[in-house]
């Protein structure tokens, strides 16, 4: 996650030196372009909008995988239960993200979209969404400095004012309550996705700075297990894959992280024989992936052998310089974590190390001695960097996400304050049941007597908000 200075940064002095970026488009910002969509719309600012139909086939691809939220949308779309809500949205861009866009549109919403990654949006798409007349101001590649412009149109726009955030990071957030805290007043309700934008939300909370209710979608049991442990599971072997063609039988490879991410990268790698190591500071995690049979080492112990190197953990400063410096020759290093801070990746822009493209978003970082690091997507989140995400897996969150952007919205007064929720567990086991039907999945209903010896109601919820799934 990018964090600014006062409002826009200036792109770092030290990338000068670097040569390539990791955008395989043309060097003309859209900043400097004047487009215009089909119908005479031009509050956008994408890289090309003449990509729109090749975008719309890629969303409606998606849709045929993503059956629960669009199944909400079909059930809802008549009562328009966000008729009103004018949101900000700062996500990745792909189509799968699309597909809840335009869901959040159908059930009455206004909406303003920009990335919350610089190098995961997909261009056609974001044509796609302009060309529907849908503010959208992203591009795949980037500045930092664009970042936060961006973020910026969406929120500040001519006879527009927001009355819901939807992040992922809580760069939305960040920027609105420092620029426009008076606007940030008027919010009703930020909903929030990742590990990073809900340790964010904390932080204000305790600090007595957060002044609207915030839901944690992150934590609640359909994203936590489906998008963080199943997606992972799938999406860390098509990553590396596509990225570099490497073969996983036999190599040595460190995991930092064993929450549900971390799980499910090393389900997956162990699974293609990799030799796997779990380095973990939480003692719980810790026991998880020795009783899983990995072993759990610090990294410096291992860093002179391993292959791959991953980080899963949210944190700062996982892999620093010192720990590069050791790596072998051809070691591949990548971030599956959300925050982009996780590799030390400006420790290595200096001038005695070469940077390499070799390809979209593949760098070789060489050292003096010719030791070169492959280093995927500078630091930056792999699986929707160097791949894409499962659909049907991004339904079950934009799902979860939709849902819980409708009950802020429509929450009687009092009903929260001014603080972090996790998403109501009926709500959840609602999302859950929206996709079954994929499965031809039946469920076996309780009797009147089996449901008074547990002490629940026939439809739910089955479970109390401490059961661990």
């Amino acid at each position: 996650m990018l964090s600014p200075p006062p409002y826009y940064p200036h792109v770092d002095e030290e990338r000068a030196s670097y040569t390539g970026s990791s955008s395989d488009e043309d060097d003309i910002s859209p900043r400097e372009k004047s487009q215009t969509a089909g119908d005479g719309f031009t509050d956008f600012c994408i890289k090309n909008v003449a990509q729109a139909a090749f975008g719309r086939r890629e969303i409606e691809i998606a849709e045929q995988e993503m059956p629960g939220i669009v199944a909400l949308r079909k059930r809802a779309a008549e009562d328009k239960p966000l008729r009103g809500a004018k949101i900000v949205g700062c996500t990745h861009i792909n189509a799968q993200t699309a597909v809840l866009i335009e869901t959040l549109i159908s059930l009455g919403a206004s909406v303003r979209w920009a990335a919350c990654n610089i190098y995961s949006t997909q261009n056609e798409v974001a044509a796609a969404l302009a060309e529907k007349s849908i503010p959208v101001f992203a591009w795949r590649g980037e500045t930092e400095e664009d970042f936060w412009w961006c973020i910026d149109k969406c929120i500040n726009a001519e006879n527009w004012q927001p009355n819901m955030i939807l992040d992922d990071g809580g760069d939305a957030t960040h920027l609105m309550l420092k620029k426009y805290p008076a606007m940030f007043k008027l919010i009703r309700g930020i909903v929030e996705e990742s590990v990073t934008g809900v340790h964010r939300l904390y932080q204000l909370s305790k600090q007595q700075k957060l002044s609207v209710p915030a839901m944690n979608v992150n934590d609640s049991v359909t994203k936590t297990k489906f998008d963080n442990l199943y997606s992972c599971r799938e999406s860390i072997i098509d990553s590396l894959k596509r990225a570099t063609d490497i073969m996983f039988g036999g190599k040595q490879a460190i995991v930092c992280g064993y929450g549900e991410v971390g799980k499910g990268c090393c389900q997956s790698l162990k699974g293609l024989g990799c030799v796997l190591y779990v380095a973990e500071i939480d003692p719980i995690c810790a026991l998880q992936a020795s009783m899983d049979g990995l072993r759990v080492v610090k990294l410096n112990e291992v860093i002179r052998n391993v292959d791959i190197i991953i980080t899963a953990t949210g944190n700062k400063n996982v892999v620093t310089r010192e720990h590069m410096d050791r790596m072998k020759n051809g070691a591949l290093l990548c971030n599956m974590g959300h925050s982009n801070t996780e590799i030390d990746v400006n420790s290595l822009r200096t001038p005695e190390l070469t940077w390499e493209k070799v390809r979209s978003s593949v760098d070789h970082v060489i050292w003096p001695d010719g030791k070169r690091i492959v280093l995927l997507a500078e630091g930056r989140l792999v699986n929707l960097t160097c791949s894409s995400v499962p659909s049907f897996v991004v339904s079950i969150s934009a799902a979860t996400q939709a849902l819980a952007l409708i009950e802020l919205f429509n929450a009687p007064a009092g009903r929260y304050k001014a603080d972090v929720y996790l998403l109501p567990k009926k709500m959840d086991e609602y999302v859950a049941s929206l996709h079954l039907p994929s499965f031809d999945a039946h469920l076996t209903e309780l009797t009147e007597e089996q449901a008074k010896y547990m002490g629940l109601n026939k439809a739910g919820p089955f479970k109390p908000n401490y059961y661990r799934y």
